[in-house]
């Protein structure tokens, strides 16, 4: 697992958080930790496939959710993660893997990424318990969004 796969992530997420929220992000420290999913939660499944292997997962509670939300929606207040909630939640991984692939790409790394999958509870995400290469994103006023880069080394 080499952590220069996560920096087109990180700045990726940075530029589009700030783009579609006004919130410039602060970047957290970079580490390696089991990826445990856990109820209250919202999961941002994004796949690679090509020059590299896995997944990329975005995960932010529900409340920093429904936070993000609302932000991206101009402020318009949302109280749950309805349909619209996660359809704004999967455009954003959207825009986000979609920026950083471009930035792979410009490496030189080539890779396929498949369409965010939003998970909702820790069950339908059908993982098991793995070690991933983690860089929270601390947006103030709304929490913080967790990077984790499962590659096949």
């Amino acid at each position: 697992m080499k952590a220069e796969y996560i920096n087109p992530f990180l700045e990726s997420a940075k530029i589009v958080i700030e783009q579609v929220a006004q919130v410039r992000p602060a970047t957290g420290t970079l580490g390696v930790k089991d990826v445990k999913f856990v109820e209250n939660y919202i999961w941002i499944q994004i796949g690679l496939n090509g020059q590299l292997n896995g997944d990329i997962v975005l995960g932010l509670s529900e409340e920093v959710a429904i936070k993000m939300v609302s932000a991206m929606m101009g402020g318009f207040a949302i109280s749950e993660m309805d349909e619209m909630g996660k359809s704004a939640i999967s455009e954003l991984g959207n825009m986000i893997s979609g920026n950083a692939s471009t930035m792979l790409f410009n490496q030189g790394v080539r890779v396929d990424i498949t369409p965010p999958k939003v998970l909702h509870s820790a069950q339908s995400a059908g993982f098991e318990t793995k070690k991933a290469l983690t860089i929270p994103l601390i947006m103030d006023g709304i929490g913080e969004l967790d990077i984790q880069v499962l590659i096949a080394s």
